[in-house]
């Protein structure tokens, strides 16, 4: 391209950034980062009416978290500012191209009031003509330039009456285009009605300004929804009338994104309805107070934001589905975006996050997570613990179903997720010999154990922060992120390995088939723990199943138990995976306080 490529993002400061404007965004980005172009961002606020304060800050915050920088914008002044309409409108910019327009004859002004508009719309409302525009029928019928004398009309704006200016439309013209995705478009301009230029408070509206400001922003080109395109005669006859059409930007209508079953534009409503957020990031209403959740609250890295957006509309001709921003950037071409809509699928995006959870390091996102822990009281990695911090409640569903039997990995949110470890706590069933070396009938088991002491205050409370030296976060992170779908599932995850389970855990999925066989196992399971030199997921696992070979119990007959005794619940990676992070005496503690809860 022998011109700078020069691309904009024009959004109105109206409220939330639909995650249809961002893919708007990534596809100006991706299209301007391959051709060494620009990438523009200008605040379209000529609707005074709608302006939300706020807006533009969280436009801002939105395509920063995104990692969609742009080149030029109000907060990052260029050569072609300033880059809000207002400001542009106050140096008299559209004024002058709208008097140019009346002056040669394609706009003029009109007058008429607004019940006189709505009486118009009445008087001439036919089963034919269901809802009458303002147009080259209608025109001579309203107070206009067009219908008074010249002296009547000087005289109206002499006694400053409202007015607005309207293109003036031409019937039986064509009107036509290259769109760089869907080809020839052609329009015919008796179905066009004369679309107001200025306002009566001389703001221009986005008719007007679009125009003017892509010429005088030498913007090259633009890419805007489809919904865009019945505008596209109007834009189409201003760059004719005041810049010639060989200085039009070329235009890209991007497909919508539509609801899942298709039918439809996805809107907030319909995320509502279903479940999930269609905005970036959390938007708070200053009038109303409500708060829409956006992805990046929900969980989502920006990464798989990016990536599930890029795919909604456009694929490079394979078969890959996870791309990063550089590789979107050298692959991404219009010729690869499709026409039509592309549905909407959470589940999808879902697994799109998921897999970008396991692909970036735990460093990208850790101090989220931490943060999120810390919200509810749970502090990793600090000691000692304050006992006077209630740790609040990580939502932890105790009875989830997706947790592993004897024999199987765990199961989580239906991924066929395979545990981080390779020693996975798996029981052998061919495993079923009697105990030749376990006394079960000794009154004493503690008399060779080491000194453990579950009272030791440098040992966890049930229900308290830990005080001994907690598991670093990293690895913490590192074995559990298989099992997370969004970042928000961490806290459930993590927070065992920072705060012991108290006296109100579910018991009851042990209760039924706890005996005193079981009860001497781990009795005997905190001795044989003090004497492991090598404190590694293998090797506690290797002495455990010994330990219940050498008792006559089927491995996976303990395994629950144990992994109640550690987590509070049925859920978590490998259980040895867990106790090797936790530590000896962690482990040791918390067995020994399930072991008293528990009634023979």
């Amino acid at each position: 391209m022998s011109k700078k490529v020069r691309l904009r993002f024009a959004p109105s400061p109206t409220g939330g950034l639909h995650l249809g404007g961002v893919r708007t965004v990534l596809y100006n980005y991706l299209f301007a980062r391959r051709h060494g172009g620009d990438f523009i961002l200008r605040i379209e606020d000529t609707d005074q009416s709608r302006y939300v304060e706020g807006a533009e800050q969280y436009i801002l915050d939105c395509l920063s978290w995104c990692g969609l920088e742009p080149d030029e914008g109000p907060h990052k002044p260029g050569a072609h500012g300033p880059y809000r309409q207002s400001e542009r409108k106050a140096q008299g910019l559209y004024q002058q191209y709208a008097d140019q327009l009346i002056g040669d004859g394609h706009a003029y002004y009109a007058f008429d009031t607004p019940a006189e508009l709505e009486e118009m719309r009445l008087k001439y409302k036919t089963a034919g003509n269901p809802s009458p525009q303002y147009n080259h029928d209608l025109r001579s019928k309203m107070k206009n330039s067009l219908s008074l004398e010249p002296a009547a009309t000087q005289a109206l704006l002499a006694a400053g009456t409202p007015y607005v200016i309207r293109i003036k439309v031409e019937p039986g013209q064509q009107v036509q285009f290259t769109d760089l995705i869907r080809g020839e478009v052609s329009f015919a301009t008796d179905g066009v009605d004369d679309k107001v230029l200025l306002k009566a408070d001389g703001m221009p509206t986005y008719h007007l300004a679009v125009v003017v400001d892509d010429y005088l922003m030498e913007i090259t080109h633009a890419f805007r929804g489809e919904e865009w395109l019945p505008s596209a005669p109007v834009h189409i006859l201003l760059w004719r009338h005041l810049f010639g059409e060989d200085k039009m930007p070329a235009w890209a209508h991007l497909p919508l994104i539509l609801k899942p079953d298709g039918n439809g534009k996805l809107s907030k409503r319909d995320g509502d309805r279903l479940g999930f957020p269609v905005f970036a990031m959390n938007w708070t209403d200053p009038t109303t107070k409500e708060t829409n959740k956006g992805f990046r609250e929900m969980g989502f890295l920006p990464e798989a934001f990016l990536n599930l957006l890029a795919v909604l509309g456009w694929n490079d001709g394979t078969e890959q589905e996870l791309y990063t921003l550089d590789e979107l950037i050298e692959k991404f071409s219009l010729d690869r975006v499709h026409k039509g809509g592309a549905k909407f699928d959470f589940e999808k995006a879902k697994w799109f996050n998921h897999e970008w959870i396991r692909k970036v390091p735990v460093s990208r996102y850790k101090e989220q997570v931490v943060d999120m822990l810390q919200g509810l009281g749970v502090r990793p990695g600090l000691r000692p613990a304050d006992p006077n911090i209630e740790v609040a409640s990580p939502n932890m569903d105790k009875s989830a179903p997706d947790i592993d039997t004897p024999g199987q990995h765990i199961n989580v949110a239906s991924q066929n997720i395979a545990s981080p470890s390779p020693n996975m706590d798996t029981a052998d069933p061919d495993i079923d010999t009697a105990s030749p070396n376990m006394d079960k009938s000794a009154p004493d088991m503690d008399t060779d154990e080491p000194d453990i002491d579950a009272s030791d205050p440098n040992i966890d409370t049930p229900g308290q922060h830990i005080n001994a030296p907690a598991p670093d976060i990293d690895k913490v992170l590192e074995l559990v992120k298989d099992r997370c779908t969004l970042l928000t599932d961490f806290v459930q995850q993590t927070t065992y390995f920072f705060v012991a389970p108290g006296n109100d855990m579910d018991l009851s999925p042990v209760q039924p088939k706890w005996n005193a066989e079981k009860q001497l196992f781990f009795a005997e399971l905190i001795r044989q723990l003090g004497f492991i030199t090598q404190w590694e997921a293998p090797i506690l696992e290797k002495e455990f199943k010994e330990m219940a070979a050498a008792a006559g119990i089927k491995p996976g007959d303990l395994l629950l138990p144990l992994r109640i005794m550690l987590v509070g619940g049925k859920y978590g990676p490998g259980v040895f995976d867990i106790a090797a992070l936790l530590g000896r005496d962690q482990t040791v503690a918390r067995i020994k306080h399930v072991l008293g809860l528990l009634p023979l």
